[in-house]
């Protein structure tokens, strides 16, 4: 033992040595159960005072990398190795526990989990089947698309122009009547959500919402330190929010079109009580219509939005839900103070949607192949959904209810029994079946279950539907 502490330098000598004792067990020169030279030995050979060894001693002693056996001197304890491992190594469950983003519910993290695997049939998937994706559409486009330098650059904050022209157009088809200056491009409609709670909304305000809502699957708002609140849509609604929001900021969240997870649509005079209330109060709303193009037939009921005259509506759309959920495109329509603002944070986090999806979705949309896509895929999607009638009638009716499916992806079942819990979903995940629950869109709802349509193929939602009936019919 040749080394000495280097004294008149700003470190102590007593942390000096203590770095030393670290750093040779760390090597593995000094080992666990190691008996160490008596204090007056180690004092000579560090040429310091016996009082600088004490305080060293004292401290290796705290932080449980050396023990003092009665009458026998000190050792280097026998767990000194992994003391010191988690002392020199970040403590990453601390960071993660105390971080800003709360996690997912733990049903939640299993479905983004298995929803990855092949062999999994996925009951509850809010996307759609491969075979409904136009892929070879897509693939056709591509090469069709000239491209310059320029488009393939960073988009600018509001993305790109084009498409919000593109936009303005289609968005008329729905009676919003919009400028290029009141758009911002999104990467989906889930950007949206933490674009607005980041630049919107102080923490403690609240999100009014439905009973059942999708927002309580996502935490964009409950991470910003939000306080979600569901309330009743009917005549007392005004007071209600009145009574709740007191002087707190808040914001209503609405899917009045094809709503996720009921599939239900708002009737008109449902949009007209929702918009007056919130306008009374001055509530913004977030409109969330990303499956109004999936109706199975046309409606005569306008969106929030072609309602609006104040720029009381934060419109969200998207082509995840259409089109194809890897393109990564959605928007907001709104005022254009708001839609500044949201656009800085986008720019502060990721520099802007992809812009060669970008270019695409524009191309869709210009060229009309966009709305003949849309046709189709109605039809398609109608077809999936009177075959999963077929067997929940066959499979189901003894045990639940539900209402014909107008549209989107989802039927809302409702089981006799609140038998839809945890239990119920790890069994039939055990059995390869994938379920969403309803208590992941209301909390201690153990009577529904959201059942899609749109992504199984026809024999998997037979065998997935057949095996659900025969776990229900058990319990």
């Amino acid at each position: 033992m040749n080394w000495q502490p280097v004294k008149n330098i700003s470190t102590t000598l007593q942390q000096q040595i203590i770095n030393w004792f670290t750093t040779q067990l760390g090597q593995g020169d000094l080992t666990p159960g190691m008996r160490l030279p008596s204090q007056r030995l180690l004092a000579l050979q560090f040429n310091v005072n016996r009082s600088t060894i004490n305080v060293v001693m004292e401290e290796l002693k705290a932080r449980g990398l050396i023990e003092t056996r009665t009458g026998d001197g000190t050792y280097i304890s026998e767990d000194s190795w992994q003391l010191l491992w988690k002392e020199t190594h970040p403590k990453w469950q601390q960071h993660i526990d105390f971080s800003v983003h709360k996690p997912n519910d733990d049903t939640i993290q299993l479905i983004n989990e298995y929803e990855q695997y092949e062999h999994i049939i996925r009951l509850g998937t809010g996307e759609l089947s491969p075979s409904l994706i136009p892929t070879k559409q897509i693939e056709h486009s591509l090469r069709e698309l000239s491209l310059t330098a320029p488009v393939l650059g960073y988009s600018v904050p509001q993305g790109s122009k084009e498409l919000r022209e593109a936009l303005c157009h289609y968005l008329q088809k729905r009676g919003i009547h919009t400028t290029t200056n009141n758009i911002l491009i999104t990467s989906g409609a889930l950007q949206a959500f933490q674009l607005i709670a980041l630049g919107l909304l102080q923490p403690g305000s609240f999100i009014f919402q439905q009973e059942a809502s999708y927002l309580n699957s996502v935490h964009s708002f409950q991470s910003a330190g939000m306080r979600m609140t569901s309330v009743k849509i009917n005549e007392q609604l005004q007071q209600t929010l009145l009574t709740k929001k007191r002087n707190n900021q808040g914001l209503f969240y609405a899917i009045p079109t094809l709503d996720n997870p009921t599939g239900h649509c708002w009737s008109n005079t449902k949009r007209r009580l929702v918009l007056e209330a919130c306008k009374a109060l001055a509530i913004p709303i977030i409109e969330d219509d990303v499956y109004h193009e999936l109706l199975f037939q046309p409606d005569n009921e306008l969106p929030l939005k072609a309602y609006d005259q104040s720029g009381h509506v934060l419109y969200i759309g998207s082509v995840s839900k259409t089109l194809s959920p890897g393109l990564r495109i959605g928007w907001i329509v709104a005022s254009e103070s708001v839609i500044k603002r949201l656009a800085d944070i986008k720019m502060q986090t990721d520099y802007g949607s992809s812009a060669l999806s970008q270019q695409l979705v524009a191309h869709w949309l210009q060229s009309g192949m966009y709305e003949q896509h849309i046709k189709q895929l109605r039809h398609d999607l109608h077809q999936r959904a009177e075959f999963v009638e077929q067997l929940l009638q066959r499979y189901i009716q003894p045990y639940a209810k539900w209402q014909q499916p107008n549209g989107g992806f989802y039927i809302w079942l409702r089981f006799e029994k609140p038998i839809i819990n945890k239990g119920l979903f790890l069994e039939l995940l055990h059995q390869n079946i994938l379920i969403n629950p309803g208590y992941i869109y209301q909390p201690n709802d153990f009577h529904h279950l959201r059942l899609s349509f749109a992504y199984a193929s026809y024999e998997q939602l037979e065998q997935g539907i057949r095996q659900l009936a025969l776990a229900v019919k058990q319990r």
